[in-house]
């Protein structure tokens, strides 16, 4: 076996491609039981970081591993390729559309962009040493994963799931598009908190609801951090059940909840008196005038209005916000949204017509100080939502969009059924993910882009409501966007559908990028021409997917045939460095994962994933590589002890068999069935850190520190065709076998070069085998605890002599171990031998007494012998063999040792 894995690597992976391993792989599986994996898609844009190594390895690991459990497991490799990101690269270089391209060639262009972004990241991830089909990956911009894409739209549709709503929804300035929840993430901003009063229309209805006193020129106080949203307020929410009081505050008579008024009038500057109190409820029907706009707005209830915060009356704009928007559709209060989808008001908003909404604050305030309406100006800091793309602030924006409704046939039920029946890992993702569904509005499916699947349906010109035929109309989309690609529905006109122009227009919105992913569970299948399962096995992706991928998959999978996708959901923590914080450039603690591949090679990368617990934050540091390395090596170098004590060996026909092998060697082989059976549980769990933990330790004290030390002896100084040697190269060849196996879903391009070396039939990959068949051995015949404790004692009373300066190998040393009972009858079945197990020159084995085993050691006075390096008393005493022992003698000239024991 050769170093330097960076250099070797790529000339393994280039044989790996001449060869078509992968394709060998899948027909050495056939008639195999099927693992069905499914590969969550990167998106195609930019190159991939040590997060997608992280993800990758990962899952070549637990697919290689079901091929270990005798499993045919395909790896099929998938991007997602549509969407925004992708679109603002594009516009970069050509432009938006209609400048410099019409929308077909825009849509091009990003095809192209994303197929180049697709081609940087496969070199990378095949560098990896991921084994996969990446020939036919599965991209969401094939013609057949769109068209399968629609196919599922026509089902859900079918199904009664897709439902119209004008309704406000996620909306970012910057991309000109409603945003799905997962594309939605809370960072701090700053805001201009304000009190604002409205006037009641009727003071003399309003002292009569608070019980016949006088409230002429009293205010509704409501407080907000939206102020730019009060051009669209349409009414003031009070909570049914909670207490309001009329308050006096210096001339001005204030209407609050009861339970705040210290709060807000100490925040107003002054201490307020009560005049009396009401219940919400009777308050409900009041009429208040707009500070601003010619509009009467009305006093209703709302369960969402809390004493959390503010003064207990609720600004309310149905337009923006989902709690304004369900309390108003209650009341019907109408749904005007004056912000257009360039962020601008529209002609005829009050005060602020022609502005865009980040700049309507100034305005807005200025007015409300001159009418005397503001009460109130703070800035606060507090989470809001913002776009992950952008990382700008979004806006709630009540639009005309297409919705998977949960409820209406009953989605969320089902969903949170599925989940329940779903094998998560880590336990706590199932809390996770059932919270999200059962808290989250109803999906909102259509964007307002150009490089997509279209959301392709026809929707009635007067009553907004879909064609009656939408489910068979979407099949003939799909048969023709698989035949002619996107523009087959992009440049048609409904009547090339059959579709009456007059009453039904064409849908002109996309497919949220999320319901693509969402789909690759059948369409990923589907487009590659491979039989869908009932379920995937497993999905595998970082913990943020609950929200995303795990999120989107389930929902779809569901709306169409009431089942999840998957059987199983693992989850990964995202990488931090050594002190756990994010990777940042301005840190400067970015791990790039092509560099430790260019320097430390792939396989040393892929142990440190391996050596991770995953459920959690994932440290990487250069020291922590190193570390990793150094822990490569010490596997390596027992595979090279290995591979070079098998020359010569020929398993055909120099295999021992177990009845006649060295009692030793049958305990090593049992000792690695064991650890066999350990790291298959290990793989089982998917928890890889224990297979990396149980590997290391296994190659460094139980073979390095123990077996293969001492059979260096038998090795090197017996008959190369002798029973003995010819034992321990047997038990070696069993150890390889299994070795090369266990390490294969782990250090790929090693465990290949070691496959290569051993001796035997290796016609068929290392990646097509399952676990080794290791043969049963009988190891009863020796007490192995107590041989274990008698060598850990007499290593340790040889390390004191070593600290004195007494000795130096333990070869140097003779010991006399005295014992009792069971224990020294143990010891003197094997004490001809015993010296080879305690790796001293001489052993004598007395009765001891007091229970404990006793260890009296001193330096031998004999010579050394230069061949085995024993100190015995015959060396020099045969004529022609003056430096050399008389079993050496034996080993050269006559007819060997015989070994039973060791």
């Amino acid at each position: 076996m050769q170093a330097n894995l960076a250099k070797r690597e790529p000339e393994m992976l280039a044989r790996w491609e001449a060869e078509q391993t992968y394709a060998a792989v899948m027909q050495a599986g056939e008639g195999k039981p099927e693992f069905r994996f499914v590969d969550g898609p990167p998106y195609a844009n930019g190159d991939i970081h040590i997060g997608h190594a992280v993800n990758k390895v990962l899952k070549d690991m637990v697919v290689k591993a079901a091929r270990l459990d005798g499993y045919q497991a395909p790896f099929v490799p998938g991007w997602d390729c549509h969407g925004l990101p992708i679109e603002l690269q594009v516009e970069k270089k050509f432009g938006k559309v209609g400048e410099k391209l019409s929308a077909a060639e825009f849509r091009a262009k990003c095809r192209e962009y994303a197929a180049e972004q697709v081609e940087r990241q496969r070199v990378d991830f095949k560098r990896l040493g991921i084994l996969g089909d990446w020939e036919r990956p599965y991209l969401t911009m094939q013609p057949g994963f769109e068209a399968e894409q629609l196919r599922v739209l026509s089902r859900i549709c079918a199904r009664g799931h897709v439902v119209r709503g004008f309704k406000p929804v996620h909306w970012c300035l910057d991309c000109g598009s409603s945003l799905a929840e997962a594309e939605v993430e809370y960072q701090d901003k700053q805001s201009s908190a304000i009190d604002v009063a409205f006037v009641a229309v009727d003071g003399a209805d309003l002292g009569a609801r608070f019980g016949g006193v006088d409230a002429g020129g009293a205010g509704f106080v409501i407080w907000t951090t939206t102020p730019w949203t009060l051009p669209a307020n349409q009414a003031i929410s009070v909570n049914a059940e909670l207490d309001y009081a009329l308050v006096q505050l210096g001339a001005r008579k204030l209407v609050l909840a009861a339970g705040l008024v210290e709060g807000v009038c100490k925040r107003l500057g002054g201490e307020g008196q009560i005049l009396a109190t009401a219940k919400g409820k009777a308050l409900e029907g009041a009429k208040a005038q707009h500070p601003f706009a010619e509009r009467v707005v009305p006093i209703i209830c709302g369960e969402h209005v809390t004493l959390d915060a503010g003064t207990g009356l609720v600004h309310t704009a149905p337009a923006h916000g989902v709690e304004d928007y369900g309390v108003g559709k209650l009341y019907g209060l109408p749904v005007d949204n004056p912000v257009g989808s360039n962020g601008v008001f529209i002609a005829g908003t009050p005060l602020v017509a022609g502005l865009h909404a980040r700049k309507a604050e100034e305005p807005i305030l200025a007015a409300l100080e001159a009418s005397g309406a503001l009460l109130h100006k703070a800035t606060i800091t507090h989470s809001y939502p913002h776009c992950w793309r952008h990382k700008t602030p979004l806006i709630f924006r009540a639009t005309p969009q297409w919705f998977i409704s949960m409820d209406k046939e009953g989605l969320r039920a089902q969903a949170l059924s599925e989940i329940a029946a779903t094998q998560w890992i880590p336990g706590w993702g199932e809390d996770r993910i059932a919270g999200m569904i059962r808290d989250r509005p109803d999906w909102c499916i259509s964007r307002q882009r150009y490089w997509g699947v279209p959301l392709a349906v026809f929707v009635h010109r007067e009553t907004q409501t879909l064609h009656p035929d939408t489910p068979a109309l979407l099949l003939r989309v799909a048969d023709a966007v698989q035949e002619r690609g996107l523009e087959a529905w992009f440049g048609s006109s409904p009547a090339d559908w059959g579709v009456d122009e007059a009453a039904y227009e064409k849908g002109s919105d996309t497919l949220d990028v999320w319901f693509d992913s969402g789909v690759v569970f059948p369409a990923s299948f589907v487009a590659n021409g491979q039989s869908t399962p009932d379920k995937a096995d497993i999905y595998l992706e970082g913990s943020d997917q609950h929200r995303g991928w795990f999120h989107s998959s389930l929902l779809t999978r569901v709306a169409t045939d009431d089942k999840a996708p998957y059987k199983s959901v693992l989850t990964h923590g995202f990488t931090v460095d050594e002190q756990g914080r994010k990777m940042s450039k301005s840190l400067g603690n970015v791990v790039a994962p092509q560099k430790v591949i260019s320097t430390l090679g792939a396989d040393v990368l892929r142990l440190w994933v391996s050596s991770a617990d995953y459920s959690g934050e994932i440290a990487i540091s250069d020291n922590l590589l190193k570390r990793t390395a150094d822990a490569y090596r010490r596997i390596r170098n027992t595979a090279r002890y290995l591979l070079g004590s098998l020359h010569g060996f020929d398993p055909a026909t120099d295999a021992v068999a177990p009845a006649e092998m060295v009692a030793v060697d049958r305990w090593a082989i049992s000792e690695a069935a064991r650890v066999q059976a350990e790291l298959k549980s290990a793989y089982g769990d998917r928890e890889f850190h224990r297979v990396y933990h149980a590997l290391h330790n296994y190659c460094v004290n139980d073979l390095g520190g123990l077996y293969l030390d001492l059979l260096k002896d038998r090795l090197y100084t017996l008959p190369e065709k002798s029973l003995a040697r010819r034992s321990a190269q047997t038990a070696l060849w069993h150890i390889a076998e299994g070795l090369v196996r266990w390490i294969a879903p782990i250090l790929s391009f090693t465990a290949d070069e070691i496959w290569r070396l051993l001796p035997g039939d290796r016609s068929q990959s290392v990646f097509a085998q399952g676990w080794w068949s290791f043969p049963a051995v009988s190891v009863a015949e020796l007490d192995w605890s107590g041989l274990l404790a008698a060598r850990d004692a007499v290593r340790k009373e040889l390390e004191g002599l070593r600290i004195a300066g007494t000795i130096g190998a333990s070869l140097q040393a003779e010991v006399v171990v005295q014992t009792e009972g069971t224990s020294l009858e143990a010891l003197r079945q094997v004490e001809p031998e015993l010296r080879f197990w305690l790796q001293t020159s001489a052993v004598r084995v007395e009765p001891g007494s007091g229970g404990a085993l006793k260890v009296l050691a001193r330096p031998s006075t004999h010579g050394k012998c230069d061949r085995c390096w024993h100190y015995r008393e015959d060396v020099g005493q045969h004529p022609g063999h003056e430096t050399i022992c008389g079993r050496c003698v034996s080993n050269i000239e006559g007819p060997g040792e015989t070994r039973r024991w060791f």
